[in-house]
């Protein structure tokens, strides 16, 4: 298998194949948290640990570990960040655990993670594995904020509300309310909402991909047509 480059890998877990709206995998944390953006953060902080970990890991493991008992190794591998990932979050930020609730252990079964771990880190050495777990992480987590964002400032009219829970009490004051008197869109806080705002932000980036994609032949200079050529035939013809 030929080794992408950084650059390719990086492009690729933020945008050209990022794991929520090109893969449009997991789905059910990624509709079922992002009601504020503080839940989607810890989600995806907590999505992210595990991505990079379990990609190094597998690829460490990778040439000792036979066919037979691939997909179970790497379930377990992932189901060990998890846990860790869970104990930090109950050690550090465990009001945030209690609201966040089923979810984290429900990182076990993403299958933007287990597809990783099979489909690159088992093939790669541990330094492209771990960036393409940082990039696909961070790519996931992106889309968990930006929904997120959408979701509370619609559903609520605000921003940033209970940052506190994830990064301490000197969050507690970046509440963002951007309208007055908003009374909100209950809507966009309930599980449609969620499908609405996914379902808008793979079309933005489907249309902005289509947009760059005829910059991009606009941009490219005009096949050169091949003339016929003319043959001269010279002396008698009896």
């Amino acid at each position: 298998m030929a080794t992408k480059s950084s650059s390719e890998i990086i492009r690729d877990g933020l945008w050209d194949n990022n794991p929520a709206l090109v893969q449009v995998l997991g789905l059910c944390p990624l509709l079922a948290v992002t009601s504020t953006v503080v839940n989607a953060i810890g989600l995806g902080v907590a999505t992210l640990m595990v991505l990079m970990g379990s990609n190094l890991a597998v690829s460490l493991i990778r040439n000792f570990v036979s066919e037979s008992v691939r997909l179970p190794a790497f379930v377990m591998i992932i189901a060990s960040f998890v846990t860790c990932a869970e104990l930090l979050m109950q050690a550090f930020t465990y009001e945030l655990y209690q609201i966040l609730g089923i979810f984290i252990p429900l990182i076990v079964t993403n299958c933007a993670i287990l597809g990783r771990a099979d489909a690159f880190a088992s093939k790669n050495a541990p330094g492209p594995a771990l960036l393409d777990g940082a990039m696909m992480g961070l790519g996931f987590l992106a889309v968990l904020a930006v929904l997120g964002g959408i979701r509370e400032l619609t559903g609520q009219g605000s921003l940033f509300v209970d940052m506190n829970l994830l990064l301490g009490p000197a969050a507690a004051d970046w509440v963002v309310r951007p309208f007055e008197n908003y009374p909100g869109m209950l809507f966009m806080i309930l599980p449609p909402g969620a499908f609405v705002g996914l379902g808008l932000l793979i079309a933005l980036k489907n249309s902005i991909d289509n947009h760059l994609k005829e910059r991009r032949k606009a941009s490219e200079p005009a096949p050169i047509e091949a003339g016929s050529k003319r043959v001269r035939i010279t002396g008698n013809i009896s």
